[in-house]
């Protein structure tokens, strides 16, 4: 008989304990006693199929993520209340000190999709076309430099622009232009392709994402 939903978790979570906790023990209790002290923040989708640490392998205190629907930081601004991903991103730099943030944006993003949409807003959802409408300039730049492209090389196309602009809104906040400046921190932008599994790097001096792996 399958097992799914909450039943699966608890059974991961029984072999969790009696196997990857007792291997990883010591390492555990010292970030325990110790604190955190990840060297790297990672930007990524809340998408199901990416989670980081499984497919960057890591071990427990690698890693300080933020997830999120696409993978986007959005720019510094200081009217609201709520400002989850900000708030994160102040304590992964300003209360952790990582020295790496990488911006991990995938294939077939269910975000993006609805971004491209005629009309996002034309639908059940009432947060996630705003959200995502931070990339509505990227998706035109897209439109205006693949006129002659099919739909899935623009959507591939919008979903490594997606990271190029949480990498500029990155930017807008002090402390991190400041680290920067300073060679603290260093910002990243990947994009893995879940079903090739191919993985690649935004190259600057090019101006295109490059495989790496």
């Amino acid at each position: 008989m399958k097992i799914s939903g909450v039943d699966k978790l608890m059974q991961g979570y029984r072999r969790y304990r009696d196997g990857d906790y007792e291997h990883s023990r010591k390492l555990i209790e010292s970030l325990v006693s110790a604190g955190q002290q990840p060297q790297v923040a990672v930007v990524a989708c809340s998408d199901s199929r990416v989670d980081p640490a499984i497919l960057f392998q890591s071990d427990p205190g690698d890693l300080y993520v933020i997830r999120n629907v696409a993978n986007l930081v959005p720019p510094m601004e200081e009217e609201g209340t709520y400002h989850g991903t900000s708030a994160a991103l102040e304590f992964a730099v300003l209360g952790l000190g990582v020295k790496h943030l990488i911006v991990l944006g995938h294939a077939h993003c269910g975000g993006i999709k609805l971004m491209m949409q005629p009309d996002p807003y034309d639908s059940s959802f009432k947060y996630v076309p705003s959200w995502v409408s931070m990339l509505s300039a990227a998706h035109r730049r897209v439109l205006a430099t693949m006129a002659n492209a099919g739909p899935e090389a623009c959507t591939r196309a919008c979903e490594q622009n997606a990271v190029l602009v949480s990498l500029e809104n990155l930017t807008t906040f002090p402390w991190v232009r400041e680290r920067i400046e300073s060679g603290e921190l260093q910002l990243h932008g990947w994009y893995v392709d879940i079903a090739g599994p191919e993985l690649s790097a935004y190259d600057g001096e090019a101006g295109k994402f490059v495989t790496v792996i």
